[in-house]
C-alpha cells in the first residue's frame, strides 16, 4: 500500500528523463522522435531557429540600411538639341547647337552626416532589440521545456491516482461480495474511476500539447516525445541571487536605443529641408560656326512650397512617443527588479509548505484506507481522503511551476537564461 502510495512521487521525478513514448490523445502511438537535449543544449541549438533568424535579420536589415546612408546622391548626364526643325533659318540641323551636360548634385549642411549617425543609431536599436528578443526567447523556451515536464508529471500523477481508484474499487466490490457494503458504494467507486481515467485522458492530451509547443518554439519539425533533463528538479535548490539593477535591464537599454535613434532622425528631417545645390558643366557643339563651347552653371531650388515641416513634426512627435515609452519601460523595470526576489522567496516558501501538505495527505489516505478495509469508516471518506491527495500532489506541481516562473522572471531581468548562462 506504501509502494502504491509513494509511486508517484518516483514516476514524477523520473517523467521528465525517461525515453517515454509519446501517446496521443487516443491512446495511439506516434512516430518516435529524439527527447529534446537539456535545456542549455536546446538553447544553444536554437540560433538556427527562425525566432533567432528573425533578430538576425532585422540586425543584418539595420547595417543595410546605415550602409544605404553613406551613399553620395548619384550624377547625371543629359543630352540635348536646340535651334532644329523650326522655320528658317533653323528649317534644317545647320544651326543645331547639341550641348551635352554633366550634373553633379552637391548635399549641404550635413546631410549624408546625419544619415550615418542615424544608420549607427539604427543598428544600435536592432541590436539592442535583438539582445531583448533573445533573452524573452530563452524565457520562453525555458517556460515551455518546464511545461512539458510537467505535462509528463501530471500523466504520472493521474496515472497512480487511476491505479489507486482501481485498487478501491476492487476492495468496494470485496465489501459488496461479502454483505459489508450496498451496491451503492461500489458505483460511486466506479464513477470516481471513471472520473480519474478521463482525467488521464485529459493529461495525456496536454502533454502532447505541450511537446508540440516545445517543439514549435525550438524550430523543430518532429515534435519530441521526451526531456533528456529535468529543469524542475535542476531549480529545486535555491540560487544564489543578488540585486539586479533594472537601467541596466535589455528592456532599458532597448527602448533608450530606440528614443536615441529617434533624435537622430529628427536630425536628419531637419537638414533634408536645407536646399541642396547641383553644378552642371558641359559641351555645346555649335553648328551654324563650326565650333564648340563650354558651358558651366549652378542650381538651387526654392524652399518655398515644401520646406519638410510635416516630417520634422512627425519626428519631433515620434520622439516625444519614444521618451514616453523609455519611461514606461523603467519604471516597470523597477518595480520588476524590486519584486523579482520577492517572488522568488514566495515560490520557495510555497513548494515547502506544498510538501508538507503532501506528506499530511499521504499519511490521511493511508490511515482512511486501512479504516475502510477494516470496515471502520464509508467509502465516502476514502474517496475524500484520494482526492485530497491528489489535490495535494497537484499543488506540488503548481508550486514548482511557480517557482520556475519566479526564476524564469529572475534570470530575463538580468540578461541570462534560466540556467543562468549570459546569452550573446
Amino acid at each position: 500500500m506504501n509502494g502504491n502510495i509513494g509511486r508517484w512521487r518516483l514516476r514524477a521525478r523520473a517523467g521528465a528523463l525517461a525515453a517515454l513514448s509519446v501517446v496521443g490523445v487516443t491512446g495511439a502511438g506516434i512516430a518516435a522522435a529524439d527527447p529534446a537535449p537539456s535545456f542549455a543544449a536546446l538553447l544553444r541549438q536554437t540560433e538556427a531557429s527562425p525566432r533567432v533568424a528573425i533578430l538576425d535579420a532585422g540586425v543584418a536589415q539595420a547595417e543595410g540600411l546605415a550602409d544605404q546612408a553613406r551613399a553620395r546622391p548619384n550624377p547625371t548626364i543629359s543630352v540635348y538639341g536646340e535651334n532644329f526643325g523650326g522655320s528658317s533659318p533653323y528649317g534644317g540641323f545647320g544651326r543645331t547647337e547639341t550641348t551635352l551636360q554633366y550634373n553633379h548634385p552637391f548635399e549641404l549642411g550635413g546631410k549624408r552626416a546625419s544619415r550615418i549617425e542615424a544608420g549607427r543609431a539604427g543598428i544600435a536599436v536592432a541590436r539592442a532589440r535583438g539582445a531583448e528578443g533573445r533573452v524573452a526567447y530563452a524565457y520562453e523556451l525555458a517556460r515551455a521545456y518546464a511545461g512539458a515536464e510537467i505535462a509528463d508529471r501530471r500523466i504520472a500523477l493521474a496515472q497512480d491516482e487511476v491505479e489507486e481508484a482501481t485498487a478501491d474499487l476492487k476492495v468496494a466490490r470485496a465489501l459488496v461480495g461479502a454483505g459489508k457494503e450496498a451496491r451503492l458504494r461500489e458505483l460511486q467507486a466506479e464513477t470516481e474511476l471513471n472520473t480519474l481515467q478521463s482525467a488521464l485522458e485529459a493529461a495525456r492530451a496536454g502533454r502532447t500539447v505541450a511537446f508540440a509547443e516545445l517543439s514549435a518554439l525550438a524550430g523543430v519539425e518532429t515534435p519530441y516525445t521526451s526531456l533528456s533533463e529535468s529543469l524542475l528538479d535542476r531549480l529545486a535548490a535555491r540560487p544564489a541571487t543578488g540585486p539586479i539593477d533594472p537601467l541596466a535591464s535589455v528592456v532599458v537599454r532597448a527602448a533608450q536605443a530606440e528614443r536615441d535613434a529617434v533624435e537622430r532622425r529628427i536630425v536628419v528631417e531637419r537638414k533634408r529641408a536645407i536646399p541642396d545645390i547641383t553644378a552642371q558643366v558641359g559641351v555645346r557643339r555649335l553648328e551654324a560656326d563650326n565650333a564648340t563651347a563650354l558651358i558651366a552653371g549652378v542650381s538651387l531650388p526654392l524652399a518655398i512650397f515644401d520646406r519638410n515641416r510635416g516630417n520634422i513634426a512627425a519626428a519631433e512627435a515620434e520622439l516625444r512617443g519614444a521618451e514616453a515609452r523609455a519611461a514606461v519601460v523603467r519604471l516597470e523595470a523597477r518595480a520588476a527588479a524590486s519584486s523579482a526576489q520577492a517572488l522568488i522567496e514566495s515560490a520557495d516558501l510555497r513548494a515547502a509548505a506544498a510538501e508538507h501538505g503532501l506528506a499530511t495527505a499521504e499519511e490521511t489516505y493511508r490511515l482512511a484506507r486501512i479504516a475502510y478495509e477494516a470496515g471502520k469508516s464509508p467509502l465516502i471518506e476514502l474517496l475524500a481522503a484520494r482526492h485530497g491527495l491528489g489535490v495535494a500532489r497537484g499543488v506540488i506541481l503548481d508550486a514548482a511551476a511557480a517557482r520556475l516562473d519566479a526564476r524564469a522572471g529572475f534570470a530575463r531581468l538580468s540578461g541570462r537564461t534560466i540556467t543562468g548562462d549570459m546569452l550573446p
